[in-house]
Protein backbone atom coordinates (compact mmCIF):
# COMPACT_ATOMS: atom_id res chain seq x y z
CA UNK A 1 0.00 0.00 0.00
CA UNK A 2 1.25 3.47 -0.96
CA UNK A 3 1.12 6.00 1.70
CA UNK A 4 -0.49 9.18 1.11
CA UNK A 5 2.32 11.55 1.98
CA UNK A 6 0.63 14.77 1.72
CA UNK A 7 -2.39 13.23 4.23
CA UNK A 8 0.12 11.83 6.76
CA UNK A 9 1.91 15.41 6.60
CA UNK A 10 -0.97 17.54 6.70
CA UNK A 11 -2.35 15.18 9.83
CA UNK A 12 1.30 14.81 11.56
CA UNK A 13 1.66 18.87 10.92
CA UNK A 14 -1.92 20.41 12.33
CA UNK A 15 -2.36 17.96 14.84
CA UNK A 16 -2.83 20.58 17.97
CA UNK A 17 -3.30 20.83 21.27
CA UNK A 18 -6.91 22.02 21.39
CA UNK A 19 -8.32 23.27 24.24
CA UNK A 20 -10.81 26.40 23.38
CA UNK A 21 -12.31 24.72 20.48
CA UNK A 22 -13.35 21.47 22.09
CA UNK A 23 -17.22 20.75 22.13
CA UNK A 24 -18.22 20.69 25.38
CA UNK A 25 -21.75 20.02 24.83
CA UNK A 26 -21.81 17.25 21.61
CA UNK A 27 -20.97 13.45 23.41
CA UNK A 28 -18.21 11.42 21.77
CA UNK A 29 -19.48 7.99 21.09
CA UNK A 30 -17.94 5.02 23.02
CA UNK A 31 -17.02 3.36 20.11
CA UNK A 32 -14.58 6.26 18.55
CA UNK A 33 -12.95 6.35 21.30
CA UNK A 34 -12.47 2.17 21.67
CA UNK A 35 -11.18 2.71 17.60
CA UNK A 36 -8.64 5.28 18.93
CA UNK A 37 -7.21 2.82 21.18
CA UNK A 38 -7.13 -0.12 19.17
CA UNK A 39 -5.15 1.97 16.86
CA UNK A 40 -2.73 3.23 19.55
CA UNK A 41 -2.33 -0.18 21.10
CA UNK A 42 -0.11 -0.85 17.55
CA UNK A 43 2.78 1.93 18.76
CA UNK A 44 5.96 0.02 19.94
CA UNK A 45 6.88 -0.88 23.33
CA UNK A 46 10.08 -1.79 24.98
CA UNK A 47 10.92 -5.18 24.02
CA UNK A 48 7.26 -5.73 23.08
CA UNK A 49 6.13 -5.54 26.85
CA UNK A 50 2.69 -4.50 25.61
CA UNK A 51 2.80 -2.84 29.18
CA UNK A 52 0.19 -0.20 28.74
CA UNK A 53 -3.69 0.74 29.51
CA UNK A 54 -5.92 3.76 29.12
CA UNK A 55 -8.36 4.38 31.36
CA UNK A 56 -11.59 6.25 29.80
CA UNK A 57 -13.26 8.37 32.50
CA UNK A 58 -16.91 9.83 31.44
CA UNK A 59 -18.46 9.89 34.98
CA UNK A 60 -19.55 13.37 36.06
CA UNK A 61 -18.33 13.22 39.71
CA UNK A 62 -15.00 11.21 38.46
CA UNK A 63 -14.76 14.40 35.73
CA UNK A 64 -15.14 16.55 38.71
CA UNK A 65 -12.75 15.39 41.25
CA UNK A 66 -9.67 14.96 38.15
CA UNK A 67 -10.59 18.83 37.27
CA UNK A 68 -10.39 20.00 40.88
CA UNK A 69 -7.14 17.97 40.72
CA UNK A 70 -5.67 19.57 37.76
CA UNK A 71 -6.66 23.26 38.78
CA UNK A 72 -4.99 23.16 42.40
CA UNK A 73 -1.91 21.14 40.15
CA UNK A 74 -2.10 24.68 38.04
CA UNK A 75 -1.87 26.47 41.73
CA UNK A 76 0.76 24.79 42.67
CA UNK A 77 2.72 25.36 39.32
CA UNK A 78 2.24 28.87 39.51
CA UNK A 79 3.15 29.41 42.99
CA UNK A 80 6.60 27.91 41.57
CA UNK A 81 6.79 30.43 38.98
CA UNK A 82 6.10 28.39 35.90
CA UNK A 83 6.41 28.78 33.26
CA UNK A 84 9.25 30.89 33.44
CA UNK A 85 9.35 34.19 31.86
CA UNK A 86 10.95 34.10 27.66
CA UNK A 87 12.94 36.69 26.75
CA UNK A 88 11.49 39.79 24.52
CA UNK A 89 13.61 38.47 21.38
CA UNK A 90 12.33 34.92 21.46
CA UNK A 91 9.87 34.30 19.05
CA UNK A 92 7.43 32.04 21.33
CA UNK A 93 7.30 35.42 23.69
CA UNK A 94 4.87 36.32 21.27
CA UNK A 95 2.70 33.16 21.03
CA UNK A 96 2.82 32.57 25.20
CA UNK A 97 -0.24 34.92 26.22
CA UNK A 98 -2.29 33.57 24.06
CA UNK A 99 -1.74 29.69 25.05
CA UNK A 100 -1.74 30.60 28.78
CA UNK A 101 -5.22 32.25 27.62
CA UNK A 102 -6.09 29.14 26.66
CA UNK A 103 -4.79 27.22 28.96
CA UNK A 104 -6.77 28.85 31.51
CA UNK A 105 -10.51 28.67 29.43
CA UNK A 106 -9.70 24.65 29.69
CA UNK A 107 -8.33 24.27 33.57
CA UNK A 108 -12.35 26.21 34.31
CA UNK A 109 -14.00 23.88 32.05
CA UNK A 110 -12.51 21.00 32.50
CA UNK A 111 -14.79 18.47 34.17
CA UNK A 112 -17.43 19.70 31.08
CA UNK A 113 -15.08 17.61 28.57
CA UNK A 114 -16.92 14.49 27.25
CA UNK A 115 -14.03 12.26 28.41
CA UNK A 116 -10.76 12.17 30.00
CA UNK A 117 -8.56 9.50 28.76
CA UNK A 118 -5.12 8.59 31.09
CA UNK A 119 -2.63 6.52 28.83
CA UNK A 120 -0.92 4.41 31.50
CA UNK A 121 2.17 2.10 31.77
CA UNK A 122 3.39 -0.28 34.28
CA UNK A 123 5.90 0.17 36.22
CA UNK A 124 7.32 3.13 38.33
CA UNK A 125 10.40 5.54 37.75
CA UNK A 126 10.89 7.36 40.43
CA UNK A 127 13.38 5.54 42.58
CA UNK A 128 14.88 4.24 39.37
CA UNK A 129 18.65 4.98 38.80
CA UNK A 130 18.86 3.99 35.43
CA UNK A 131 18.60 6.61 32.60
CA UNK A 132 17.99 3.98 30.16
CA UNK A 133 15.33 1.97 32.83
CA UNK A 134 13.19 5.29 32.91
CA UNK A 135 13.41 6.26 29.03
CA UNK A 136 12.07 2.46 28.09
CA UNK A 137 9.23 2.79 30.94
CA UNK A 138 8.29 6.04 29.21
CA UNK A 139 8.83 5.51 25.71
CA UNK A 140 6.52 1.97 25.64
CA UNK A 141 3.70 4.57 26.55
CA UNK A 142 3.87 7.97 25.20
CA UNK A 143 4.14 6.76 20.93
CA UNK A 144 0.91 4.94 21.91
CA UNK A 145 -0.75 8.09 23.44
CA UNK A 146 0.48 10.08 20.68
CA UNK A 147 -1.27 7.68 17.97
CA UNK A 148 -4.74 8.18 20.37
CA UNK A 149 -4.47 11.36 19.52
CA UNK A 150 -3.33 11.32 15.80
CA UNK A 151 -6.48 8.68 15.52
CA UNK A 152 -8.79 11.00 17.52
CA UNK A 153 -7.62 13.67 15.22
CA UNK A 154 -8.82 11.73 12.24
CA UNK A 155 -12.27 11.07 13.47
CA UNK A 156 -12.53 14.86 13.78
CA UNK A 157 -11.91 14.51 17.41
CA UNK A 158 -9.81 17.20 19.47
CA UNK A 159 -7.32 16.40 22.56
CA UNK A 160 -4.45 18.21 24.29
CA UNK A 161 -1.55 16.92 26.57
CA UNK A 162 -1.93 17.59 29.82
CA UNK A 163 -0.28 16.41 33.06
CA UNK A 164 -0.90 18.70 35.93
CA UNK A 165 -2.86 16.89 37.43
CA UNK A 166 -0.43 14.25 38.38
CA UNK A 167 0.40 16.37 40.87
CA UNK A 168 -2.02 14.55 42.79
CA UNK A 169 -1.59 11.30 40.97
CA UNK A 170 -1.75 9.02 43.93
CA UNK A 171 -5.65 10.51 44.55
CA UNK A 172 -6.34 9.86 41.09
CA UNK A 173 -5.19 6.32 40.75
CA UNK A 174 -7.55 5.33 44.05
CA UNK A 175 -10.19 7.29 42.68
CA UNK A 176 -10.42 5.35 39.70
CA UNK A 177 -8.28 2.18 40.96
CA UNK A 178 -5.44 2.33 39.27
CA UNK A 179 -3.15 0.00 40.41
CA UNK A 180 0.34 1.23 42.76
CA UNK A 181 2.43 -0.35 40.29
CA UNK A 182 1.13 1.95 37.64
CA UNK A 183 2.07 5.11 36.49
CA UNK A 184 -0.26 7.57 34.93
CA UNK A 185 1.52 9.26 31.68
CA UNK A 186 -0.54 11.95 30.97
CA UNK A 187 -4.20 12.90 30.85
CA UNK A 188 -6.37 13.70 27.54
CA UNK A 189 -9.39 16.00 27.43
CA UNK A 190 -10.85 14.40 24.74
CA UNK A 191 -14.53 16.05 22.26
CA UNK A 192 -15.38 16.80 19.27
CA UNK A 193 -13.49 19.92 17.76
CA UNK A 194 -15.12 23.18 16.30
CA UNK A 195 -14.17 24.63 13.14
CA UNK A 196 -13.29 22.99 9.61
CA UNK A 197 -9.55 22.45 10.14
CA UNK A 198 -5.99 23.19 11.75
CA UNK A 199 -2.90 24.93 10.42
CA UNK A 200 0.71 24.21 11.31
CA UNK A 201 2.08 25.74 14.35
CA UNK A 202 4.63 28.56 15.00
CA UNK A 203 7.87 26.65 15.72
CA UNK A 204 11.69 27.32 15.92
CA UNK A 205 13.82 26.03 12.70
CA UNK A 206 14.61 22.81 12.48
CA UNK A 207 17.94 23.80 11.51
CA UNK A 208 18.75 25.10 15.04
CA UNK A 209 17.45 22.02 16.46
CA UNK A 210 19.45 19.80 14.31
CA UNK A 211 22.95 18.50 15.30
CA UNK A 212 24.82 16.44 12.61
CA UNK A 213 27.90 14.11 14.20
CA UNK A 214 28.26 16.74 17.02
CA UNK A 215 27.05 18.87 19.16
CA UNK A 216 26.74 22.45 17.30
CA UNK A 217 27.35 25.74 19.31
CA UNK A 218 24.10 27.84 18.77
Amino acid sequence: MTIDRAAADKLLTTTRSVRKRLDLTRPVPRELIEECIEIALQAPTGTNAQNWAFVVVTDPEKKKFIADCYRKGGEQMAAMGYPPPLPEDDPRAAVMPKVMESAMYLTERLEQVPAMVIPCVKGRVEQVPMVLAQASTYGSILPAAWSFMLAARARGLGSVWTTIHLFFESDVSQLLGIPADWTQAAMLPVAYYTGDDFKPGARLPADEMTHWNTWSAS
